[in-house]
């Protein structure tokens, strides 16, 4: 992966909070939920209740797809990213806390919380490792896309 491309994918994670990530159900449905995260250069983490659907599907299989992107009126100004990834609970618990410490830091401008943060034992935290990028980015042509695999 050139510097370049490196570069926007960065740039696109750290200026974004939210992905919609896409998991499989034992059924073989996909189920698609929006999470908030935060980022160390390629690597996202969220967090999710202890028993949610999408801890009990990474359980079964730890393949996700996500996407970040967000509004724009501009068809041709669209710009995104898509992965395909693998998502792996988080068990240190000096890494869960550091994730933790990370999250309200995403969020500066917002209200304080009417309740405290939850701590490591009452959500389940994942770090997503991506294993193929591609990078929207519409005002290079209608529907270009950069692929990069990791």
């Amino acid at each position: 992966m050139d510097d370049e491309i490196r570069s926007k994918i960065l740039t696109l994670l750290d200026q974004h909070r939210i992905m919609t990530v896409a998991t499989l159900r034992p059924d073989g449905w996909p189920q698609a939920t929006t999470v908030g995260y935060v980022n160390e250069g390629m690597t996202l983490y969220f967090l999710c209740g202890l028993d949610s659907q999408k801890a009990r599907n990474l359980d079964g299989d730890d393949r996700i797809s996500l996407t970040i992107d967000h509004d724009t009126a501009d068809l041709m100004s669209i710009t995104g990213l898509s992965m395909a990834a693998h998502a792996h609970p988080i068990t240190d618990r000096s890494e869960a806390d550091r994730v933790l410490r990370m999250l309200p830091l995403k969020y500066p401008d917002a209200p304080p919380l009417p309740m405290r943060m939850p701590s490591a034992d009452e959500v389940r935290l994942f770090r997503v490792t991506p294993v193929v990028i591609s990078v929207l980015d519409y005002s290079k042509g209608f529907g270009h896309t950069d692929l990069v695999t990791c």
